[in-house]
């Protein structure tokens, strides 16, 4: 047992009656044969939306953090505490890489179970699209090994469905062969490129599925904290990641570039420096996020996104576009849980924050969404950062009706009285 409930989410943190570090199956397994109430499930933290108040009990799996590559099969077996960075540098001398997400830090195993969008997504799916197989503690401390031929029904639900039937002790996951990227970020001034949204959406419309993109919207204030070219500017950073050649590279971010940034930061780069395609804060920090899936983007809404998330916005809110479509619309050999394949971006919003100003900060966040809510598809389990206020409509959002019901339906089989019911809890029945 530990003391230390801390995560990578600073806002709040679990305050369980007990909590267990685990090292293996069977401490798992004692540990959930020990809940009478809720079961809650750590590694790194960073998915944490509704802890643990006063009751039940934790399990610490980040001393769980083995991986065994088989080159030969492309596969890795990825311990439930073991976080993208440790699956990457066991990969990589055999030229192969896994489907992580732009920050490395994260958990490999709860990144899987909501779906996972990374700097492959496009060429390669979702993360949960790559899985072979699952061990599952389950209820009562029931040790079960889910494959598509042994359990297909729980096998197709912990794929996307969020992690809330059991206690995942470890999973054996797809690699790809890539060992390099064409990526990195341009930055721009926005004040100087206000259009920098529309112009990326533009550009989108007919990149290949090689690329994978995103852009943000970030104000920063003019504080020494703040690095420089960026400082007291608001800023716009388009991230790429490319599978082809420099010179196609090049060519395909000629339309971008001649926008003028102030700092181009693309290049070729190993796949394990993967993470500064995004650069994002790898520190734990206090934040709230919330998101929408959309099928298309209207043009004519993107620049109230730049205005309403400049210096005079409430709080300092980063906005961000994700694209999707390519290899995340279809679905895979063995289908999954994962929900809204057919949206082609994903409009996200983050704010650093503290307890004082969280109403603010969502009420900010709200207010960004709302003119986009009226055609979304629904929500992404992967970007929703929230504490306390994940409602179960949000979580309905990320999937189909059909397969929301299928999802409470084993949900009822495997965990009947919703012993696992933290994070983003399916109800059973």
């Amino acid at each position: 047992m530990i003391e230390n409930n801390n995560g990578f989410q600073l806002l709040a943190a679990h305050r369980p009656e007990v909590t267990f570090a685990v090292s293996n199956s069977e401490d798992v397994r004692d540990a959930v044969r020990s809940a009478t109430g809720p079961v809650a499930v750590q590694a790194t933290g960073h998915g944490l939306t509704r802890p643990l108040d006063g009751t039940g009990v934790l399990i610490d799996t980040s001393g769980m953090r083995a991986v065994e590559v088989n080159a030969d099969g492309r596969t890795a077996w990825v311990e439930a505490g073991a976080r993208w960075w440790d699956v990457i540098d066991a990969a990589a001398p055999h030229g192969l890489a896994p489907l992580s997400g732009s920050l490395p830090g994260v958990g490999a195993v709860s990144y899987t179970l909501g779906g996972g969008v990374g700097v492959l997504a496009r060429r390669y799916g979702f993360a949960a699209d790559h899985v072979r197989r699952i061990d599952l503690v389950t209820a009562g401390g029931r040790l079960r090994q889910v494959t598509p031929d042994g359990e297909p029904g729980l096998f197709w639900a912990l794929r996307g469905g969020g992690g809330n039937f059991g206690v995942v002790t470890g999973m054996e996951i797809g690699l790809v062969p890539v060992t390099r990227l064409y990526g990195g970020t341009l930055t721009f001034d926005l004040a100087r490129t206000p259009e920098l949204l529309e112009a990326w959406y533009r550009w989108t419309a007919d990149v290949p599925d090689e690329l994978t993109s995103a852009v943000s919207a970030l104000a920063f204030p003019d504080e020494p904290w703040a690095p420089e070219p960026v400082r007291g500017r608001h800023v716009g950073k388009v991230q790429i990641a490319f599978l082809g050649s420099q010179k196609d590279g090049d060519d395909l971010l000629e339309p971008l570039r001649a926008l003028g940034p102030l700092a181009d930061e693309v290049r070729e780069i190993p796949f394990a420096q993967s993470e500064v395609v995004f650069g994002e804060p790898d520190q734990p920090h206090a934040y709230r996020g919330d998101n929408l899936l959309l099928r298309d983007l209207d043009p004519a809404k993107l620049s109230a996104l730049v205005k309403e998330t400049g210096s005079g916005a409430p709080a300092m809110c980063v906005v961000g576009l994700r694209h999707l479509g390519g290899a995340l619309s279809r679905s895979p050999e063995i289908p999954n849980a994962v929900g809204h394949r057919d949206a082609g971006y994903l409009l996200g919003v983050l704010s650093p924050t503290s307890t004082e100003e969280l109403p603010a900060v969502r009420a900010m966040h709200d207010q960004l969404l709302e003119p986009w809510s009226a055609h979304a598809m629904g929500r992404s389990l992967n970007f929703l950062f929230d504490i306390g206020e994940v409602d179960d409509a949000k979580i309905r959002s990320a999937f189909a009706p059909a397969d929301y019901r299928r999802l409470c339906e084993i949900k009822a089989e495997v965990d009947p009285k919703g012993l696992f019911r933290a994070g983003f809890p399916i109800p059973p029945g």
